[in-house]
């Protein structure tokens, strides 16, 4: 092969920093794209709760419209979709809620129903938040405004 020849070849692919350089801005750019989606995540997850919170707070409060008192503390919200032993006409056939079960939290925690909590109110329902322990700071009550 002479010299010209060498000249005339081209040269295919990429170089290793070319390569490398590649790779950290598709990298960088993949970071942008999760953390704005894990946020998305959170945020919906709250929102979703947020909304339960308020479907069930309504749900007691009919409840307690129609048979004159608040679910029990025993069976808590399951009596807004199975009947209790001494309410009969005056409970809503198929229950205070579109489902036969109890919506989770958007965390998949239980709601907890509480009678007569620390604020003062009569009733409240409460998720347990992110961390799942019940008490803390993240905590999301149906009290609060919204």
């Amino acid at each position: 092969m002479t010299r010209k020849e060498r000249k005339r070849r081209v040269r295919y692919g990429f170089t290793m920093i070319e390569l490398m350089a590649m790779l950290i801005i598709i990298g960088l750019l993949a970071t942008l794209v999760v953390t704005k989606v894990a946020s998305k995540i959170d945020q919906a997850r709250i929102t979703t709760t947020k909304a339960n919170l308020k479907a069930l707070h309504a749900a007691v409060n009919q409840f307690r419209m129609d048979t004159g008192r608040l679910p029990s503390e025993d069976k808590g919200l399951l009596d807004l979709i199975e009947q209790p032993p001494d309410i009969d006409i005056t409970w809503e056939p198929g229950g205070y809620l579109e489902s036969t079960n109890l919506p989770p939290d958007g965390w998949g925690h239980e709601f907890i129903y509480e009678l007569y909590p620390e604020s003062g109110k009569q009733f409240a329902i409460r998720s347990m938040g992110p961390d799942g322990e019940e008490g803390t700071e993240d905590d999301l009550l149906s009290t609060d405004a919204y």
